[in-house]
């Protein structure tokens, strides 16, 4: 199981919008090979930024590699790097875990 999470500071003055664009996008993800689920989360604020994170788990490291590489990919995030619409501080900060132990 490889888990893949990117991290977004979201100002509290952009937190309805940064959520609406994700809950209204076209993630691509489903029918993706060895895609298994997708979270995404929201936690604390702390000196006026939200912290959200994307959350994606896949079968293996590869399949979220394949996925990077493909066309479902970029049309996913075809407007992710649209400065008229950043609603986050920074970059996206990318996390990328392999499990060693999983209990169900």
């Amino acid at each position: 199981m490889y888990l893949a999470m990117n991290r977004f500071h979201v100002p509290t003055a952009n937190a309805d919008a940064f959520e609406a664009l994700w809950l209204g996008r076209d993630s691509h993800l489903k029918g993706m090979e060895g895609f298994v689920e997708f979270h995404m989360l929201k936690g604390p604020e702390t000196d006026g930024l939200i912290l959200y994170a994307s959350h994606t788990v896949w079968r293996d490291e590869e399949a979220f590699r394949g996925w990077t590489r493909s066309d479902a990919f970029r049309a996913a995030h075809r407007n992710a790097g649209n400065p008229d619409q950043k609603l986050h501080e920074g970059t996206p900060q990318f996390e990328g875990f392999s499990a060693i132990q999983h209990i169900a």
